[in-house]
């Protein structure tokens, strides 16, 4: 599958890392998409360095199969931008699977993505979530139809094993 990573500074080193090589090593193509093509984007930790691949404007969802959304600063920093919400949103709608952990339901949030969907995150968004009249519960990985969400690094395991598991079933249903 060919998955679309938003990614913009001060992502969560992990939370990008480890589901990025997972993810290639699984036989998946990952596109980093950032506001801007060639940006260097530097991790939360200080422990990755990524340059994006492609700039939101040079994209379009039917070009994927699936979004991840790695947390940290980054999803904040990026629903700041009109056309990655967009981005985000229409990926929704075509109930392409997604991929977010920790603070990355908040692109779902902003996106309006995330009405009769349950979800976890962060404990700062689950209460964002929650506000916003979300089905929010408090585990390590919850897997609602086409979304996967997940809390902190700690749940990486997890997130990456329901987020493979959810594009495996699809490509075996093709």
């Amino acid at each position: 599958m060919k998955v679309a990573c938003l990614l913009g500074p001060w992502f969560e080193d992990s939370e990008f890392k480890k589901p990025y090589d997972e993810f290639k090593r699984a036989g998946h193509t990952v596109t980093i998409i950032g506001l801007e093509a060639g940006k260097v984007l530097p991790g939360a930790k200080g422990r990755e360095e990524v340059t994006t691949e492609k700039s939101i404007d040079e994209v379009r969802p039917d070009q994927f199969d699936a979004l991840l959304i790695p947390g940290g600063v980054s999803p904040d920093k990026l629903r700041a931008h009109q056309k990655v919400v967009d981005f985000v949103k229409q990926m929704f709608v075509a109930k392409k699977p997604i991929f977010a952990i920790c603070h990355g339901p908040q692109l779902l949030l902003t996106a309006d993505c995330y009405k009769g969907y349950r979800l976890t995150a962060y404990k700062t968004v689950q209460g964002d979530l929650l506000k916003a009249g979300a089905d929010v519960v408090d585990k390590e990985v919850v897997v609602d139809r086409n979304v996967v969400t997940s809390r902190i690094p700690d749940d990486i395991p997890a997130f990456i094993e329901k987020s493979l598991s959810l594009m495996h079933s699809l490509v075996g249903a093709r």
